[in-house]
């Protein structure tokens, strides 16, 4: 349980950070405090690719921002995630409006945003008709995209483990010391690891492990953004993503589309004290459709299939805190990894390596680093020749467990062998309960599978693991 380089966190950041470092020659191991990866602020966000005009090249989530989205298309070709370059609308509906967005525009081309333009009333229904007529211009980014986070960081986690890198869940880190110029970490339950180098990654709880380990001290205020998901079948689903124009406080109600063909409406962005609160309200659900309805007018709370809620880790700086630690050697803060922080996240694993370098004086390559991984087959995104195919070599896929989002059996046993062992942990790696009916119909073949595949007893099958039994025995 030694160590050359810890990283608290597995979400974006943290995954990112482990995957670049596992093309050197380092002992490296991810610290989760939840039993799965993804589980913090990477699972609950809007799943956009920026296009490099909502901020000043004066902060450095800009500059890493611009960097990491020309990063995706390789890592689309090693990794295996939804990923696509739809790109983004900002829409004006008044003069006022339009002015801001010229001046987003003029931000957009000195930041070498790729292929922004400003464009007319006619032209951005031309982009995406659905949008108000009553816009009467607005600015178009080519480069913005849309992504599956949790994917994402499941792809990115199964690279950096097949290049050596281990990951530690259920590893809350509460308390660190230091001795012989090794930090000795110990989990919540006991669990004691070395490291000669740390990486803080944990996002909304960074300021906490900051503390821990006598780093400096800041706060980590939480920015709660409530949103809505609407079935497949709504008829106000874009063919961009959709930005009203963005106030001081935030860029404000989006309407985006999604990969798997839902839409996405939200988010709001509210401060908040409690870093576990994810509840959502009937009082958000008007500000958020009136919002979006200003947008686009069929949007419908018809449609709705669930709502969830996100917190971004905010600094009252407004920019990342991406640094070596002058109180603490050995020590990295990664923290404040707000919007835009998804699309900055590749640039900031190559940001930190080099941070790290610093520290350590040099890194040597791997002759054996690997940069792909193995892209696993979803039957709904295959013709029915190829699923036929699919079917005689493995007839697990030609059983359909959820029906909403047409997903196999075997899709949920790979998901498994990935070491998804959990409902959420399944739905996010498969999709499985992500459709209409939320899983209401495949939750229990899901558990059956699961059970068989692990050997798990029915009351030891979990929700998102630790105390969140889906059935318990009372008798």
């Amino acid at each position: 349980m030694n160590y050359d380089v810890a990283i608290i966190g597995s979400g974006v950041s943290g995954a990112n950070i482990a995957r670049t470092l596992s093309r050197y020659d380092l002992k490296t191991v991810i610290l989760e405090k939840e039993t799965d990866v993804a589980w913090g602020v990477s699972k609950a966000n809007s799943g956009i690719i920026h296009g490099g005009f909502h901020h000043n090249l004066k902060y450095l989530k800009s500059k890493l921002e611009i960097k990491g989205n020309l990063m995706f298309d390789q890592l689309k070709r090693e990794l295996d995630f939804p990923f696509t370059r739809v790109g983004i609308i900002v829409a004006a509906l008044n003069e006022e409006e339009l002015k801001v967005v010229e001046h987003l525009y003029t931000q957009g081309i000195e930041n070498n945003s790729i292929g922004i333009e400003m464009v007319s009333r006619e032209r951005l229904l031309e982009l995406s008709p659905k949008l108000n007529h009553d816009v009467i211009g607005g600015l178009y980014a080519p480069s913005g995209g849309i992504i599956e986070p949790y994917r994402f960081v499941y792809s990115l986690i199964e690279s950096a483990k097949k290049n050596g890198v281990e990951v530690l869940t259920d590893f809350e880190v509460t308390s660190a010391i230091k001795e012989n110029k090794n930090f000795i970490i110990t989990s919540k339950d006991n669990k004691k690891i070395t490291a000669k180098y740390v990486i803080n990654a944990a996002g909304l709880f960074a300021d906490k492990i900051s503390e821990i380990f006598k780093a400096e001290e800041f706060t980590i205020k939480p920015r709660k953004g409530e949103y809505f998901l609407l079935d497949k079948s709504t008829k106000a689903n874009p063919d961009k993503v959709i930005f009203p124009v963005p106030s001081h406080v935030s860029k404000g109600i989006l309407v985006i589309p999604t990969n798997e063909g839902t839409v996405l409406i939200g988010p709001t962005a509210d401060e908040i004290e409690d870093k576990e609160d994810l509840t959502t309200s009937n009082d958000k659900l008007r500000q958020i459709f009136d919002s979006a309805r200003k947008m686009v007018p069929i949007v419908s709370e018809r449609d709705i299939i669930t709502s969830f809620a996100g917190l971004r880790p905010a600094l009252e700086t407004g920019d990342f805190y991406i640094d070596i630690s002058k109180k603490q050697e050995n020590f990295i803060q990664v923290a404040g990894i707000q919007s835009p922080g998804l699309t900055a996240s590749p640039a900031i694993g190559e940001f930190v390596k080099d941070l790290l370098k610093k520290l350590i004086g040099s890194l040597v390559e791997k002759d054996n680093y690997d940069p792909y991984i193995k892209k696993l087959p979803n039957i709904r995104n295959l013709d029915h020749y190829q699923v036929a195919d699919l079917v005689n070599k493995e007839p697990r896929y030609g059983n359909i467990v959820c029906r909403c989002e047409n997903i196999s059996e075997m899709e949920i046993v790979n998901a498994i062998k990935h070491g998804h062992t959990t409902l959420d942990g399944i739905k996010f790696f498969t999709r499985a309960g992500m459709g209409r009916c939320q899983g209401g119909f495949c939750t229990y073949k899901t558990i059956k599978i699961l059970m068989r595949e692990t050997g798990m007893s029915y009351d030891e099958v979990t929700k998102k693991g630790k105390n969140s039994f889906i059935i318990i025995d009372k008798l």
